[in-house]
């Protein structure tokens, strides 16, 4: 998807904040749309169709996670929450209703931007490609392998489908739950300690310093995102 005038709708309620975001939006070659409160935002994500979606949490007339809810029973795009909330567990709840990403206030311009752009190619096509390049590395999904130039890296079967779950969503949040519910299956979505100890063995595996991972990202609190750098 080109960034080229994708409309991206702002659901907030602060006009000094829908002010700076349709300014910075529209110089960067975004089509702003704004909506005061969840309702508008709803209505105006199914009239005006827009490629992204930002969405505030503390909204008049209902939560952003009841916007959150209510848009993925039918959109399927991009959803970017900025919030002055900051506790882990609003981070965690908006991600699991199926947000792509969260932002704190006060935040960058710069790194919206990217966080946008990131999402938006994750939801190109829909499509998730058989062989994956990430820096030096390459998965091959359809043969389940992973190489790093000549030299195969060898994934035991829970290491390769944490892996393999992290690329599917490249360059996204995925909090422990969703981590557990892919990986584990819903049975163990309690259990946080599996996908910290898998983690810490698939660094091992496939990174140049475990210590100061440049792949496998953590998002203290929440879990972890795959760079898509």
């Amino acid at each position: 998807m080109s960034t080229s005038r994708a409309r991206v709708l702002i659901v907030e309620d602060d006009p000094q904040i829908q002010r700076f975001l349709t300014a910075a939006l529209e110089s960067h070659g975004y089509e702003p749309v704004c909506a005061e409160s969840g309702a508008e935002g709803l209505r105006l994500a199914t009239t005006r169709q827009p490629d992204v979606v930002i969405v505030d949490l503390g909204l008049p007339d209902m939560s952003g996670l009841d916007v959150i809810t209510r848009l993925r029973e039918w959109f399927q795009r991009p959803i970017i929450v900025l919030s002055a909330r900051s506790r882990e567990s609003d981070k965690v709840g908006a991600l699991d209703l199926g947000a792509d990403d969260y932002l704190t206030k006060p935040f960058g311009v710069a790194e919206l931007l990217a966080r946008m752009r990131v999402a938006m190619r994750h939801h190109v096509g829909g499509e998730i490609q058989p062989r994956v390049e990430i820096g030096g590395l390459v998965v091959d999904l359809a043969a389940r392998r992973v190489t790093r130039g000549k030299e195969e890296i060898h994934l035991t079967p829970i290491e390769y489908k944490l892996f393999a779950a992290l690329i599917q969503h490249r360059g996204k949040v995925l909090t422990h739950r969703q981590l557990l519910r892919e990986v584990w299956g819903a049975a163990h979505v309690e259990s946080p300690q599996y996908v910290r100890i898998y983690m810490r063995s698939l660094r091992q595996k496939i990174e140049d310093d475990p210590a100061r991972p440049h792949y496998l990202l953590t998002e203290i609190g929440v879990g972890y995102r795959l760079s898509d750098a």
